[in-house]
């Protein structure tokens, strides 16, 4: 076989969430059939960790690097040194959000509209009745605040709407998840426990909404509380399937 045309450094938030794990994959089938090779490492939410990965990048004069940053301000130095290396920098999901560093483009879906598509789901889902509803988030990840500022404001623009005397959609909890299902879980059974009366759930990904539906099955809530995730991977969509 021919020698690989150069490297492509891909750094990702986490690979523990199957959401980074395809796109991890997706690249690295992209780049060896166009002749590349992509080296794709984890950064486990730790953006320090994923300083020294550009570092190494940077050391091994990789052609062009890929980062889901872990924090979209505090990469910025790092992302400034690759900069000054003559090495292209592109960002996927989220975005790098500092001035002192130049990205070439952002790969991302539009999260702040489809959190907005996600209220409009649930407004659907809980029909006239309106009722509680709790938000797993994930707050480290630029990208989730955008999809929780898109839910809020959809909820917001239906409550505004609803003609007097109608039941409004109330927000009653925000809870750290994580992003991943067993903290999903926990968090979904906490709220549970304060709020008996939820009525839905809104999860910023696939792992965690996985996690909250896990909790309504110990609880006995299936079929009493909705819950709408994003991201539609493979295992959330047979969920909904199921």
């Amino acid at each position: 076989a021919a020698a690989p045309k150069g490297t492509i450094g891909v750094s990702l938030l986490t690979l523990d969430n199957p959401f980074f794990t395809v796109i991890g994959d997706a690249i690295t089938a992209e780049a060896r059939a166009k002749g590349w090779q992509a080296v794709v490492v984890s950064g486990d939410k730790d953006v320090a960790k994923q300083g020294n990965q550009v570092k190494d990048f940077i050391v091994r004069k990789v052609s062009a690097i890929v980062l889901s940053p872990c924090d979209s301000k505090a990469i910025g130095p790092v992302i400034a040194e690759a900069n000054a290396a003559g090495i292209p920098v592109f960002t996927v999901d989220i975005p790098y959000r500092g001035e002192d560093a130049k990205v070439v483009t952002q790969v991302a879906t539009d999260n702040f509209g489809g959190g907005k598509e996600a209220a409009t789901a649930m407004i659907e889902a809980l029909g006239s009745a309106g009722g509680k509803v709790a938000i797993l988030h994930f707050k480290q990840a630029e990208s989730c605040l955008l999809r929780v500022a898109g839910f809020r404001s959809g909820v917001e623009a239906h409550n505004a709407a609803l003609p007097a005397g109608a039941s409004p959609i109330e927000i009653v909890a925000e809870l750290e998840a994580g992003g991943a299902r067993d903290a999903g879980y926990k968090a979904a059974e906490d709220i549970l426990q304060t709020h008996g009366d939820l009525r839905g759930i809104f999860a910023i990904n696939d792992p965690s909404a996985l996690g909250a539906v896990g909790a309504l099955e110990k609880g006995g809530k299936v079929g009493q509380v909705v819950v709408v995730g994003f991201d539609g991977q493979p295992e959330g969509k047979e969920a909904i399937r199921d």
